[in-house]
Parts: C-alpha cells; structure tokens; sequence
C-alpha cells in the first residue's frame, strides 16, 4: 500500500544474469525484435545468444534508438 504502480515495477525487475532461465536460447520472439533493432542499428549479433544476453541486447539497442 501506499507505492506506485512505477516504483512496485522496478523493484520487481530482475537483472537478466540472475533469470534461473537465463541460460537456456533466447527466444523467437526475442530473436525476432533483436534481429528488428540490430538491423536498425547496422549491427549483426550472434544467434546463439542466451535469453539473458538477448534481453541486455534488447535493452541497449532500444535505449540506442532514442
């Protein structure tokens, strides 16, 4: 009670390096937006990536693209 909806949210989010999935393979839909912003960004990342370092990936390039 008495916290926001934004402060609960942050507290809530979990660094990608300590997702007890981290290490399994990113995702379609993860692969899928990272081929999106890396295409953007004229970079080309690795397929083989985690689903924890598709996730920081995501994060930057989409902090990159503001």
């Amino acid at each position: 009670m008495g916290a926001t909806g934004d402060a609960q949210d942050s507290t809530l989010e979990k660094d990608p390096s300590e997702w007890v999935s981290g290490d399994e393979p990113m995702t379609p839909a993860q692969k899928s937006y990272l081929d999106t912003l890396a295409k953007q960004a004229g970079e080309e990342l690795p397929a083989d990536l985690t689903k924890a370092q598709a996730s920081e990936h995501i994060e930057r390039l989409k902090g990159s693209s503001n």
